[in-house]
């Protein structure tokens, strides 16, 4: 694809010496998200999408190339990956669409075991106090597609009587495990059911009423 072969020539042309720097890093890859996107499609996308989903922008760059950067900062990382955590705080801290799906990316495919850090934390740690739910859901598929084991129910649980949004993590996930059979307990279902949530109709109360809908009976 074109694009493909436009990203690979900006990429390309770095320096070594940006894989050193997560600052370096995060200035890269906020360039290289608008190539080959062409500029009308891009400003329609920013414009709906942008503060009104919570994100700072939105610049409607495809998966394929999400990855293919994603790629390109862990091959070139020689190992480094608590730079590339790093960088991962820079993206949720600039949050745009953009960074938090590449967060995702990186978030799924850096060795935790040999940093001896836990991904859902680390998405923990990360959230402010309102998320927009996609990158939530996003985020959490990406994880579990990547082989992550679902948090328990004893984590969920503990998130649920943290902030707001840590409850609304708890719920996201719940939902993600009964999509892959993973059903919960009644206890944990009674336990989201607790969780504050918009009084008007939204997809997360939506999500709610299918856990509560698979609600083991006594």
């Amino acid at each position: 694809m074109k694009e493909f072969s436009l990203l690979d020539e900006y990429l390309g042309n770095q320096d070594d010496s940006v894989h050193y720097s997560s600052r370096k890093l995060a200035k890269v890859v906020r360039e290289a998200y608008p190539i080959g996107i062409p500029a009308l499609i891009m400003k329609s996308s920013t414009d709906r999408l942008g503060a009104s989903a919570g994100y700072s922008f939105h610049l409607g760059t495809p998966d394929g190339l999400l990855r293919r950067l994603a790629s390109w900062l862990i091959t070139k990382n020689n190992g480094k990956h608590n730079l590339l955590l790093k960088l991962n705080k820079r993206l949720w801290k600039r949050h745009g669409r953009e960074d938090v799906a590449l967060s995702a990316i990186i978030l799924s495919n850096i060795d935790h075991s040999m940093l001896r850090t836990n991904p859902w934390e680390i998405l923990k740690l990360s959230l402010r106090k309102q998320e927009p739910i996609d990158g939530l859901l996003l985020t959490i598929e990406e994880l579990l597609r990547s082989g992550r084991k679902i948090p328990s129910e004893q984590i969920r649980e503990e998130w649920s009587k943290k902030r707001l949004v840590d409850g609304h993590l708890a719920i996201l996930t719940t939902y993600a495990g009964m999509i892959r059979k993973i059903m919960p307990s009644a206890n944990m279902v009674d336990v989201l059911n607790k969780i504050n949530l918009p009084e008007s109709d939204s997809v997360i109360t939506r999500i709610m009423d299918k856990i509560i809908a698979a609600k083991p009976q006594n």
